[in-house]
């Protein structure tokens, strides 16, 4: 028997109809389907707005924002730069004569001074030479005495014109040439004893020699460019950065006040902190090339954290703004209306404040205009706020239990310009927070932390829909003609 067609006889007007049937409940089924999803939005756009909970806005339909509350400090003018660790003295080791090197004086990477002993060359063949200039010299001198001695018996013949005067004046520029050839003698022997000089090698500066270049026993020239060692001063030391040409008028400013412009050099990954130094000197010309201008910066580098070719990050304190109104840098929009902030007003609605901010320090704005010390300004959650919009500002965690940063002191989560921040206080009750108290032991710190958890979670399970998460129940009044409930004591 044929299963699609109900009677079962299998002709074709029945596998016809048996199609038909087939679309009609699918086209019902569809119709079911939207009819379904379009009720269910009916439904959830008619409904009141304080039943719908959002993922940024509470019961009352408010949205939920973090404030901050403007205040005064102080802002660096800091200017970053990618430098290289220069050294002051960098000298490679030639010799100045060639010959045979008999041995070397330093270890690789020994800390040498001026004038201590690196190299020898062997000084034989230059010692025979000034011993033969010495011969020379001699002899020439003999000459030189013998042609004094004729030109005086000269002097008196010609006196008495018992010789021609001639005879006389030709014996005169005899002397001189020998004079002259004895003088010569001399500075050869001067040449000889230099070159002596040179086969015992010294250091030309202090600073740390690095890997010897060529073995005892070669034969060393005074062409080769490679040189012996090469000997580079660590301490000090100093780097080479670039900045733009448009803030060389702002730091030769600076410079021609007298000031000082401290440097800090970090490490590649911009995190650890090598050496501080300060602003040596600066280039007499601008990089056509790059729109920049070099800057060398002096550091003490006692503790050998630069390196020389050391590529590191610069940041230089051009200047220091001091006491001025600032902002959070999470409070400050960009858009039509231009660099603007969300202020809170009283009544805890929003208004857009167009500012105008200058200097970027540490996550704050300096504020130039447009805000005022002691205003609140929103700074998470305005990405769905719009002008005269209500917000819900939750209470500080604080107010909960939650501990403050101890590392502000007393004042917990003081704002670092000033104003002040989340976080100040500890909660409820004294010595609720999970930081230990002077003088606890860890044992009891523990403890307590444990019970600061559980009333956490307890708080949270007990907080009714549209009550600020972490906030304490709200108390049921006791019934009429009953005291109210003493307070329990903390765990």
């Amino acid at each position: 028997m044929d299963i699609d067609s109900p009677t079962g006889d299998g002709t074709p007007a029945d596998k016809t109809k048996t199609r038909r049937w087939r679309w009609a409940m699918l086209i019902v089924l569809g119709i079911l389907i939207v009819a379904g999803i379009v009720y269910q939005s009916v439904t959830f756009l008619t409904q009141p707005v304080q039943t719908r909970r959002g993922r940024f806005g509470d019961a009352g339909g408010a949205q939920s924002v973090a404030v901050a509350t403007i205040g005064r400090g102080d802002i660096r003018i800091v200017m970053n730069a990618l430098g290289s660790v220069t050294p002051l003295t960098t000298v490679t080791v030639n010799t100045q004569i060639s010959g045979l090197l008999m041995r070397v004086g330093f270890q690789e990477g020994q800390l040498v001074h001026k004038g201590q002993f690196l190299a020898q060359i062997d000084p034989r063949p230059y010692q025979i030479a000034l011993e033969q200039d010495q011969a020379q010299l001699a002899r020439d001198d003999a000459t030189l005495k013998q042609a004094e001695m004729d030109l005086a018996r000269y002097k008196t013949l010609a006196d008495q014109t018992s010789i021609a005067r001639q005879t006389y004046e030709d014996q005169a520029w005899v002397v001189k040439q020998d004079q002259g050839t004895v003088d010569y003698d001399k500075a050869q022997i001067k040449a000889q004893q230099l070159n002596l000089v040179y086969c015992h090698i010294v250091a030309p500066a202090d600073g740390r020699v690095g890997l010897r270049l060529i073995d005892p026993g070669n034969y060393v020239q005074a062409a080769t460019t490679s040189g012996i060692v090469v000997l580079t001063l660590l301490n000090p030391i100093s780097v080479v950065f670039n900045v733009p040409e448009d803030s060389i008028p702002n730091i030769l400013a600076r410079v021609h006040a007298g000031a000082k412009l401290p440097v800090k050099a970090f490490d590649r990954a911009n995190v650890t902190q090598l050496a501080v130094g300060e602003v040596a000197s600066i280039d007499n010309e601008v990089d056509t090339t790059t729109g920049t201008v070099r800057l060398r910066a002096n550091f003490d580098n006692a503790a050998d954290t630069l390196f020389p070719s050391q590529f590191v990050n610069v940041v230089m304190l051009l200047d220091t703004q001091k006491d001025v109104v600032t902002v959070p840098i999470g409070a400050v929009q960009r858009g039509a209306p231009g660099t603007y902030v969300y202020v809170v007003a009283a009544d805890n609605t929003v208004s857009v404040r167009t500012i105008t901010v200058g200097a970027q320090d540490a996550g704050y704005y300096a504020v130039e205009s447009g805000l005022k010390v002691g205003e609140r300004v929103v700074t998470q959650g305005a990405d769905r706020l719009r002008e005269g919009a209500h917000v819900n500002i939750p209470p500080p965690p604080n107010a909960a239990g939650e501990p403050g940063n101890p590392a502000f002191g007393p004042e917990q989560g003081r704002h670092r310009h000033g104003g002040p921040g989340r976080g100040q206080g500890r909660g409820p009750g004294q010595g609720e927070g999970p930081y230990a108290a002077p003088g606890e032991s860890d044992a009891d710190a523990a403890a307590r932390r444990e019970r600061w958890r559980q009333r956490r979670r307890q708080q949270d399970q007990q907080t009714p829909p549209g009550q600020p998460l972490g906030a304490p129940p709200p108390v049921t009044p006791p019934p009429s003609g009953q005291p109210p409930p003493a307070p329990q004591p903390g765990p």
